[in-house]
């Protein structure tokens, strides 16, 4: 079987990295080997936001990097479609596997599903409820036409079920499959540098990571000043 996983940004190389692992596991017991292909849409594309990910967490290099880079939503999905368009066909894979919901995870199953290969959405069933972000529509439409999904927690299931998407419907094989960013913590833990940690002033367990990239977080003043607020509560609660 010949698996092409798409990835395009840094929680996807985190996330293909487990399942490539586990694929290696497999191919190490089984003599029905899965031969998988990484391609990389080129989405995220500086040094410190791509390239790091494959040399320090062990990850297999793409089979080939796109190149997109950014743009507008429309402009950055259509040119990865053209591009993954003729990948798939010249590769010929039994099935693509697409991570999360980037316009590269969308680019992938949009592609798939127009030139017939079967599709298989990892952390399927998640949802805000805010069709605003763009990520929303990217989870729901990816679903929507996924043979596999797999879910990583029993709500997504339930939210799977409310639109429709179940064993039970013809075409559609839904999985609760667990976390994979909760496989990759649990592998990249005995890994992570010390120097991090050294370079910040940090002790372990003495410090919390928050990311507030979305747009929904800082294009508001309001929402933004919110976030440093809770975040300087927390750390005089947990800190004294």
């Amino acid at each position: 079987m010949k698996i092409m996983s798409v990835v395009g940004v840094r929680p996807q190389f985190v996330k293909a990295a487990v399942i490539s692992r586990a694929i290696a596991e497999y191919n190490k017991e089984h003599s029905d080997k899965i031969e998988e292909k990484i391609v990389h849409t080129g989405q995220h594309y500086e040094q410190n936001m791509s390239d790091i990910f494959f040399d320090e967490m062990h990850m297999s290099k793409p089979f080939c990097n796109l190149g997109i880079g950014s743009g507008s939503h429309a402009k950055q999905t259509g040119y990865m479609m053209i591009a993954l368009e003729k990948v798939f066909l010249e590769e010929k894979p039994d099935i693509i596997i697409v991570y999360g919901d980037s316009n590269s995870t969308l680019a992938g199953a949009l592609t798939a599903a127009k030139i017939h290969i079967p599709l298989a959405h990892v952390e399927a069933g998640l949802r805000s409820f805010n069709q605003d972000m763009p990520e929303e529509i990217n989870r729901i439409l990816t679903d929507r036409i996924s043979s596999l999904l797999f879910c990583p927690t029993d709500i997504a299931v339930e939210n799977l079920k409310k639109e429709g998407i179940s064993d039970k419907i013809n075409g559609f094989k839904v999985v609760n499959s667990g976390d994979v960013m909760n496989d990759a913590a649990k592998f990249y833990e005995e890994l992570a540098p010390d120097k991090w940690l050294k370079l910040n002033n940090l002790e372990p367990g003495k410090y919390i990571l928050a990311t507030i990239h979305r747009a929904e977080n800082t294009d508001s003043i309001e929402k933004l000043s919110e976030l440093f607020y809770a975040l300087d509560r927390i750390s005089k609660e947990h800190y004294k």
